[in-house]
């Protein structure tokens, strides 16, 4: 009986991308924003934008042009001598450097030809570059004396604490208002970093100033700067505080669940504009954080911000979301001005060496055994049935899932591959767990009629439905993930599921019903073999068989996917048993499915033993030939020799029904 064609749910995925660009083809009425139609037939992405697949022309209607940083590598415009590049969406300008103005007293230039920048000796710039340093000094002097922060409260050590981000952000805005000339302002010690900017005239649409301090970033946007003000200059400042950190640390954070400790793991920075301090921001503000320790087993990531209240300042999540985070950076989205930080949860849980190296030598093992047995349900004619086909699905989507998982599961860079490889293992894993609920369920069905495999009802109603199951609803499940967050696919150690926002459960919730469906299915199954075995005769119940059956009906337990119940009880004193035991036990279960499916069947044995003997005949036969017809005796030897290996294989092979 011909099988099935294989993967139908994948074809399918693979033919709804076909229609979809098929149907996008041919008109330019889905270009997306900051693209242009193209002869009514694709779109391109207008100047100074690129599109996020590298193609210059499109017709995909979910295609994103994303801005070209032109002062960046690959292209880094050269502004010439004292002058540097300013990226702005969509375009770039250039301005001279802190100290220095055009001839013409423009403000902007468009490359090196245009540059005539001088260096200025207005008094106003020396001056306020003496003041901004003496603002540093003070921020210094009230960051190292360590008896002004030896308090027993903690809630005065934030008021303090609260109290000067305040003032500094304050003086800082102030002091570069007094020298609107010094358009730019940098300024760093041991303490502390900072970096202002002033703007006097109005701003072009789409203008991005961006700002740097100790290897943090903030990108704020020209109209939220000057706040509508056209009176007088405004001024932007980013502050960076090397150890105010340690003052002001992760115990200020209340609004976390984390069982793993969280730990502040940038420097804190704080974002003002003035002349006017409290604004509401138009657009979100981009901050970009360098971690202070660059540890692999980041679990869970917080963009949090400095939030002064009556009962006590504390550090908290409102208006900040977490864009990207990687080993060394993170890049929050944040709706308004303050002081921020990011907090993490590292892993408490330590790489086990052991662990890993049971891992790969268990799915190593598998794959080579559900490798045999794929061969073996397709090539072995005695066992094809509905049953062979549910154990060839399952073999398949294992051996699919631990291949990708041992050679792509912390391949984290590029985001965009990581998060395929992580959507491709998620979508394996829910199909072998729904073939597994398949094999319990035609199992339990099985048992329930007390025939053979082939039992005709069960036959027809699972030829039906097993393969629209086996492969449709995890593709459902994947493609309701991914179109509802996206982002969350990948983290920054691990190709997989991001905890936050629950998304992880997009496969633990299905996998935990599965198991236990699968357990309901085998204490069924294991209760109708008792009574069926109860009621036969001692003859037909001989030794052997009831020891091949237990032997079995205890595999199905590691086939049927019940054991991966073990993760959940990873905690407390008995975590780290578990652990082993989950591990040795689930790594091995392609190895469970060639032993029970292929080794133990009597028709696979027989099979098995038709193949030697037809190789040794073979080989007897050609020898025969070659030494001609009186070549007796070595015929005879060789006859035996293949005799032995036949008797020698039996031995080695576990018998039963």
């Amino acid at each position: 009986m011909q099988g099935p064609p294989l993967l139908p749910g994948l074809c399918f995925l693979l033919s709804l991308s076909g229609v979809l660009a098929q149907k996008s083809k041919g008109t330019c009425r889905q270009c997306p924003l900051n693209a242009s139609c193209v002869n009514g037939t694709y779109c391109t992405c207008n100047p100074g934008y690129t599109s996020r697949s590298g193609q210059k022309f499109f017709t995909f209607p979910l295609e994103i042009c994303e801005d070209v940083d032109e002062c960046k590598p690959p292209i880094s415009i050269y502004c010439g001598v004292n002058a540097e590049c300013q990226n702005i969406e969509g375009s770039f300008y250039c301005h001279c450097n802190a100290g220095y103005k055009l001839l013409s007293g423009n403000a902007q230039f468009s490359n090196s030809n245009e540059n005539t920048c001088q260096k200025t000796t207005s008094s106003k710039t020396t001056t306020g570059t003496k003041e901004l340093q003496q603002v540093v000094e003070d921020i210094e002097s009230l960051l190292t004396n360590k008896t002004a922060w030896v308090m027993e409260e903690k809630r005065d050590i934030a008021s303090k604490a609260t109290f000067i981000l305040q003032t500094v952000e304050s003086d800082v805005i102030k002091t570069a208002l007094r020298a609107p000339d010094q358009k730019i302002q940098k300024i760093q010690n041991s303490t502390v970093a900072i970096e202002t900017r002033v703007v006097t005239d109005s701003c072009s649409k789409g203008i991005i100033f961006n700002l740097m301090a100790q290897m943090n970033s903030l990108s704020i946007h020209c109209n939220d700067v000057i706040q509508g003000n056209t009176q007088g200059p405004s001024a932007v400042a980013f502050i960076s505080y090397s150890s105010l950190g340690n003052i002001i640390n992760a115990t200020f954070f209340e609004e976390t669940n984390e069982k793993d400790p969280v730990y502040l793991n940038s420097q804190v920075v704080s974002a003002a504009v003035g002349p006017e301090r409290n604004v509401s921001l138009s657009q979100t503000v981009i901050l970009s954080f360098q971690h202070v320790k660059m540890k692999p087993r980041i679990k869970r990531t917080f963009c949090v911000y400095w939030k002064g209240t009556k009962e006590g300042s504390h550090w908290s999540r409102d208006g900040c979301v977490l864009i990207q985070a990687n080993k060394t950076h993170t890049t929050c989205n944040c709706t308004h001005l303050s002081s921020f930080a990011v907090l993490m949860a590292f892993d408490s849980q330590e790489e086990d060496t052991a662990l890993t190296v049971i891992t790969y030598v268990g799915l190593s093992l598998s794959l080579l055994c559900l490798l045999l047995a794929a061969l073996t349900f397709l090539l072995c004619k005695a066992i094809r049935n509905t049953s062979t086909s549910l154990h060839l699905q399952l073999s398949i989507c294992l051996f699919l899932a631990y291949l990708l998982f041992l050679t792509a599961i912390d391949r984290t860079e590029p985001k965009v591959l990581c998060a395929i490889v992580a959507g491709a293992l998620h979508y394996l894993y829910l199909a072998a767990f729904t073939w597994m609920l398949l094999e319990g369920l035609h199992l339990f069905l099985t048992a329930r009629n007390l025939t053979v495999v082939n039992y005709s009802g069960v036959n027809r109603f699972m030829k039906w439905f097993m393969f629209p199951v086996g492969y449709g609803v995890p593709a459902v499940i994947v493609a309701i993930s991914a179109a509802s967050r996206p982002n969350l696919y990948g983290t920054p150690d691990r190709c997989w599921l991001h905890p936050d926002q629950g998304f992880i459960w997009g496969f633990l919730g299905p996998v935990c019903a599965i198991i236990c469906v699968n357990f309901i299915f085998f204490l069924l199954v294991l209760w109708i073999l008792k009574r069926k075995l109860s009621s036969l005769n001692s003859e037909v119940s001989t030794i052997q068989n009831i020891r091949m059956l237990t032997l079995k009906a205890i595999a199905q337990v590691f086939i049927l996917g019940c054991t991966w119940f073990l993760g959940i009880l990873q905690v407390g004193p008995a975590a780290r048993v578990m652990a082993y035991l989950f591990t040795i036990i689930n790594s091995l279960q392609g190895f469970f499915i060639f032993l029970v499916y292929c080794l133990f069947s009597q028709q696979v044995q027989k099979w098995f033993r038709e193949i030697i003997k037809s190789k040794s005949e073979s080989e007897t036969h050609t020898l025969s030939s070659r030494f001609g017809p009186d070549s007796k005796p070595s015929e005879g030897m060789f006859s035996r020799a293949s005799e032995e290996k036949i008797l020698k294989l039996e031995h080695s092979i576990p018998h039963g029904k």
